[in-house]
């Protein structure tokens, strides 16, 4: 049995959709270039790499003379949500305080982000449905 395709974004890909996200429709050799340096890849895996991304649905291509431009599908908060509620199915059993518990914990908390914790759990409504009405 094949292996199941993830929708989860590698370290290559990622690196690929934040370039798309900050500058939008680009060419491969667009996105070559403008990789960090000391992260650059071969314009062949940097193709490869686009193409699993329209195979997962984050990007589309349309094409202008020879040239394929490619630009984001999925917004970044969408892609970044996702992959949250990835990481709390996976290693949290869905649930949302442990996953809480699990950052308050971390010793590398500061404590400004703890205050804007506090501040955000206080402003966030009481039933979540009354939030989406």
């Amino acid at each position: 049995m094949p292996p199941r395709k993830s929708i989860t974004l590698t370290e290559a890909e990622l690196r690929l959709m934040n370039i798309l996200w900050q500058r939008g429709e680009s060419a491969v050799q667009e996105l070559v270039d403008a990789l960090p340096a000391g992260q650059g890849l071969a314009y062949t895996s940097v193709l490869t790499t686009i193409r699993i991304l329209e195979k997962k649905g984050y990007v589309q291509h349309r094409q202008v003379g020879r040239a394929f431009l490619y630009l984001p599908t999925v917004a970044e908060h969408e892609a970044s949500r996702s992959e949250v509620r990835h990481v709390l199915q996976r290693f949290f059993g869905n649930s949302r305080e442990r996953l809480l518990l699990t950052l308050i914990g971390d010793e590398e908390i500061t404590a400004e982000e703890l205050e804007r914790l506090r501040q955000a759990i206080a402003k966030a409504p009481a039933d979540p449905a009354e939030a989406a009405e």
